[in-house]
């Protein structure tokens, strides 16, 4: 793919593709649960598109109806014997590059009476998987794999045992595999988040489907997004960290769902308008979780001018239209010639928008840096690695760090040949930075934006100005 630099982003953006960590919950879940679900705006991505795979496998009958999607959940009508039964399959999952699919498919996997095999391409079998297999044993299934990675032979057991675990680290996929499997224990799974909570999509997706979800932190109520959600069962026990309790087993009733667009991916283009002065973009109907929002938080932070507007709740969803107006982010950044930091417990929540948030960084003054994300050596590619090799061909000053980078700015990038690595998002950070760099890039690989958000090129070019 070859990028011209931009004079501006302008227009409307109202087909932003559905969020994908709702996409997966929604297809997952609604699997689970007795009676037809509706799913309106379902992700187009690859990862997304593995779900459905793999479920079809398992025996759920999945139909497309124009751009919505049927579900025939597989769960059952009874109280006293409310437990799904998914069909063995006769072939390995291939789960494709994704992780969700992976790891929340484990969850569910443990708690059915039978063996189960999910692989993946040779990025997701380089991922580690310890993270879930230790948990799941605990529960009572047995989990084997090639040294802690993919493929994953999951040996089901039903009832699962219910635990009370506490994340070495903070995953949202972890927890939700605990959880799901939690939806086969007798009795309470609790998932405690000792380093801060994690996105929530799980949670808010169970009990939009019925089940009861209790959320607790430590002596209050975890805040909601302030547009009336009804949080069934939100206490504040005195736990010392955030935690989420399911009750096992559980009946899940269908329920349509209307997936919002994807905040992630609208970070690529908030990020591309707010360094192009005299731009104006609107985003219509973009997901903004309080879990998931830090990336408006942080742009706003460094400088850009960034607003949410009709906010409102949908299938315990935040949604809202976002408006973003292009600035000389230079002169509005705060903190002279200190360098912005990142780090601590926000770095979940800013997970996978850190890539475009360094190239950001070259733009505002004193730079920025970002800290306590080793995480991200163990995405689809090493996020900090093929960062800091792209920004260095572009000619930033960055620093590589083991669990991070730092980048001085501003600096006026160049363009250059660059590599995706196989990773959507290092691709699309790729193009924001060729998008106000001196001269043509070209980005090597850039098909992989599929993974993700497919549309991705196309609906940049179409709010382009050059």
């Amino acid at each position: 793919m070859r990028i011209q630099p931009a004079r501006q982003l302008r227009g409307r953006v109202s087909n932003l593709p559905g969020d994908k960590s709702i996409s997966h919950r929604a297809a997952i879940i609604s699997a689970l649960a007795f009676g037809q679900s509706r799913i309106a705006n379902f992700s187009t991505s690859q990862d997304c598109i593995s779900t459905l795979r793999c479920l079809d496998q398992l025996g759920v009958t999945i139909k497309w109806k124009g751009r919505d999607l049927l579900v025939q959940g597989v769960g059952s009508e009874s109280r006293e014997n409310p437990l799904p039964w998914l069909r063995a399959s006769t072939q390995a999952l291939d789960c494709g590059n994704s992780g969700s699919t992976m790891r929340m498919l484990a969850g569910v996997l443990a708690g059915q009476p039978f063996s189960s095999i999910l692989t993946g391409d040779d990025s997701l079998q380089s991922r580690p998987m310890t993270r879930i297999i230790e948990p799941l044993e605990r529960m009572g299934a047995r989990l084997l794999s090639e040294q802690g990675r993919a493929p994953l032979r999951i040996e089901g057991r039903n009832p699962l045992a219910s635990i009370r675990y506490e994340m070495p680290i903070a995953s949202a996929q972890v927890k939700s595999a605990i959880l799901l499997a939690g939806l086969c224990a007798d009795g309470r799974t609790e998932v405690i988040e000792k380093l801060g909570p994690t996105r929530d999509h799980t949670e808010r997706m169970l009990r939009w489907f019925g089940v009861d979800v209790v959320t607790k932190t430590g002596g209050r109520s975890i805040p909601g997004d302030d547009v009336g959600e009804s949080r069934n069962g939100i206490e504040g026990g005195g736990t010392p960290s955030p935690s989420v309790v399911v009750q096992g087993p559980a009946q899940l009733r269908a329920r349509d769902v209307i997936v919002p667009g994807d905040i992630s991916s609208a970070a690529f283009l908030l990020a591309a308008a707010s360094l192009l002065p005299g731009s104006h973009l609107e985003i219509a109907g973009v997901g903004l979780n309080a879990t998931r929002a830090h990336i408006v938080e942080t742009l706003v932070a460094l400088g850009a001018d960034i607003r949410a507007v009709n906010i409102r709740e949908q299938c315990h969803e935040v949604i809202g239209d976002i408006e973003v107006r292009g600035t000389d982010m230079l002169a509005s950044s705060v903190g002279g010639s200190e360098p912005h930091i990142l780090r601590g417990p926000i770095i979940a929540g800013l997970i996978d928008e850190l890539p475009i948030l360094a190239v950001v960084g070259t733009q505002v003054k004193g730079g920025l840096r970002i800290g306590d994300a080793k995480e991200l050596r163990v995405k689809e590619s090493d996020r900090i690695r093929t960062t800091v090799e792209n920004l260095r061909a572009m000619g930033a000053d960055v620093e590589e760090y083991e669990d991070g980078l730092a980048v001085d700015g501003p600096v006026r990038l160049r363009g250059a040949r660059l590599r995706a690595y196989g990773d959507h998002r290092i691709a699309m950070a790729c193009a924001v930075a060729a998008l106000i760099a001196e001269g043509e890039s070209e980005i090597e690989g850039a098909e992989c934006v599929g993974v993700s958000f497919p549309e991705f090129f196309q609906l940049l070019d179409s709010v382009t100005k050059r």
